[in-house]
């Protein structure tokens, strides 16, 4: 604050107003830096890059629906199998690239054991991707 005053009355009192020349010099001073270093932030190099085109090579994984009903039979795309067959297959299909996927279709009466050895099966198989399929709440 600046106490500094020409009259002897009020010489006493602080000024209450805002000197604002430092803070417009402060702010002239920063626009000058930047209009001065944008420029030199875009440092691309000018290249004319030759034209070509191509296709994508993408694979779709296979795609497995595995089911397992109430009494805890074994279904591979809708094909009946045993147990010992289902870990031949989830061998099989865990040496193949890219690796399919599996969808487990478990019926909500279903024991637990039969989800977890399906699970522990392809695991062992190589499999990493297993997905759950639900049906929405009305």
């Amino acid at each position: 604050m600046a106490f500094a005053s020409f009259d002897r009355k009020s010489s006493l009192q602080p000024m209450a107003e805002i000197n604002m020349v430092p803070l417009i010099d402060v702010v002239l001073v920063l626009l000058v830096i930047f209009i001065v270093t944008a420029p030199l932030l875009t440092n691309a190099v000018k290249l004319d890059l030759p034209k070509a085109t191509s296709t994508a090579d993408i694979q779709k994984p296979e795609k497995i629906e595995f089911a397992i009903d109430a009494s805890g039979a074994l279904f591979w795309n809708g094909e009946r199998l045993s147990r010992e067959d289902a870990v031949q297959r989830f061998t099989a299909a865990g040496q193949k690239r890219p690796q399919p996927e599996v969808f487990l279709r478990a019926d909500q009466n279903v024991a637990y054991r039969y989800v977890a050895e399906m699970l522990a099966d392809a695991s062992k198989a190589g499999l990493s991707k297993v997905a759950f399929v639900s049906e929405p709440e009305r």
